[in-house]
């Protein structure tokens, strides 16, 4: 049986679990969360403990035991508590602000970068210090998706990736930019 399949998922306090045909919705105090369940999975729901089996043994139904248990604690977590991703933007001249529902970037481009933030993830500024040399600002994105966070966090660093030379760009926060040497006088 799969190690992480038959680990039970707890239900906090204020977390609501039904099944709806193919698929469970999570409710919680953050959000709503709809997961689906493949055929040959169960859930069910004892004593504020969710349970995940499978009907058989065959290869397919074994590989999405573990994925369907995953799936759902991370809808439990993002109800309740939420994910959270922080990225660097590095660079002389860049600049990020928040305008309404578009996040305005100026990344080095002959053109400023408008970014429409969708509605179910929030987007911060923080512009703290850090140790990082010609440090701008750390966009905060967070939501209860972790995988509509980690993809705007993705979308976002793939609008500018850090420079392998001066390390300019957007990285995530404890990302390690190795850069490479540059010309030298001979």
């Amino acid at each position: 049986m799969s190690r992480i399949g038959k680990k039970e998922i707890p239900l906090p306090d204020g977390v609501k679990f039904r099944a709806d045909g193919n698929s469970v919705i999570v409710e919680g105090p953050k959000a709503t969360l709809s997961t689906p369940v493949p055929k040959g999975i169960k859930v069910e729901a004892e004593d504020a403990v969710l349970k995940v089996t499978r009907s058989s043994e065959d290869k397919e139904t074994m590989a999405l035991h573990g994925l369907t248990r995953a799936l759902l604690s991370n809808a439990v977590t993002g109800v309740t508590k939420g994910f959270e991703k922080r990225l660097d933007v590095v660079g002389i001249g860049y600049r990020a602000e928040l305008r309404g529902q578009y996040l305005h970037l100026a990344l080095g481009f002959s053109h400023p970068v408008e970014y429409p933030i969708p509605e179910d993830v929030d987007i911060k500024i923080d512009k703290g210090k850090k140790a990082i040399s010609n440090y701008v600002a750390t966009l905060v994105v967070s939501g209860a998706d972790k995988y509509r966070v980690g993809q705007v966090s993705a979308e976002l660093k793939a609008l500018k990736p850090p420079d392998a030379y001066k390390g300019k760009g957007v990285r995530y926060e404890n990302e390690y930019i190795k850069l490479k040497v540059g010309k030298k006088n001979a």
